[in-house]
């Protein structure tokens, strides 16, 4: 049975009808060399090294303190993510990870994965008061985050222009936790590697998007993973912004599954 974590802030699945309160563009967080970025080196299925971080990141009830940004769109703590055709959540090893968009990516065909952490006083600001705008009966001051962003990465395999930008954002303050998972365009789904065709990057298995606790019970899938409907990530959201997706993910939710919610309209 999955379960969800504490305070999912509204009824996933609900995003394809919902207003769009800022632009698409408003959604994606500052990022680049330019804002003190660290750069993925060009490598087909490749990683960060380990970050260490200077406030425990809670995930699933566990503080963590490190993590890698993986090239295949998955930010992993303990221990680096190859992996590139996605399995179903949940997993069946140990590795708890965040997957913003866990596919077959190929920075050494095109994009770049790039990654910084931070408390930036003016960057805690802005995610202080995003966490509190989606999260008004939780008191929160962030004091710190990780800004991970996969920047018009290709697919593995691609003879085609189609490129994905999306992002992964880890706020806490040592104690609550956070996610924030951002989608610009999305043109592709899976590489060839995974069964997709090179010319179009859809088909085969395509991208999971959630998150799993590594404990083989507590999980949570994005409607449309594993689908060809995950194509369309960018226009749902559980937020009423299209293109984004929050969780509070340190505490359990008992009780409450992905299946009973994704029925709800």
């Amino acid at each position: 049975m999955e379960t969800l974590w504490a305070f999912l802030l509204l009824t996933v699945g609900l995003a394809l009808t919902s207003p769009v309160e800022n632009s698409k563009a408003s959604l994606m967080y500052p990022y680049g060399i330019d804002q003190g970025d660290t750069k993925n080196s060009k490598s087909d299925d490749g990683t960060s090294p380990e970050i260490t971080i200077p406030v425990p990141f809670t995930f699933y009830g566990k503080k963590y303190y490190s993590l890698y940004v993986n090239n295949n769109g998955v930010v992993s703590f303990g221990v680096n993510v190859s992996q590139y055709t996605p399995d179903p959540f949940p997993l069946d090893g140990g590795t708890p990870f965040v997957a913003p968009y866990w596919a077959d990516v190929n920075n050494v065909i095109g994009g770049d994965v790039l990654w910084r952490q931070t408390q930036d006083q003016a960057m805690l600001s802005r995610c202080t008061a995003d966490i509190n705008l989606n999260f008004p009966e939780i008191p929160f001051t962030a004091t710190w985050t990780l800004i991970a962003t996969w920047d018009h990465v290709a697919y593995f395999g691609s003879v085609s222009n189609k490129v994905n930008t999306f992002q992964a954002v880890l706020i806490t303050n040592g104690e609550l936790s956070f996610i924030m998972l951002n989608y610009d365009e999305i043109q592709w789904t899976t590489g060839t590697a995974s069964g997709g065709k090179s010319k179009t990057g859809l088909g085969g298995t395509p991208a999971q998007a959630g998150f799993d606790s590594g404990d083989k019970i507590n999980y949570y899938n994005i409607p449309g993973s594993r689908t060809p409907d995950i194509l369309k990530i960018a226009e749902t959201t559980n937020v009423r912004r299209p293109g984004q997706w929050m969780f509070q993910v340190d505490e359990y939710v008992v009780g409450v599954t992905t299946e009973e919610s994704d029925c709800l309209e």
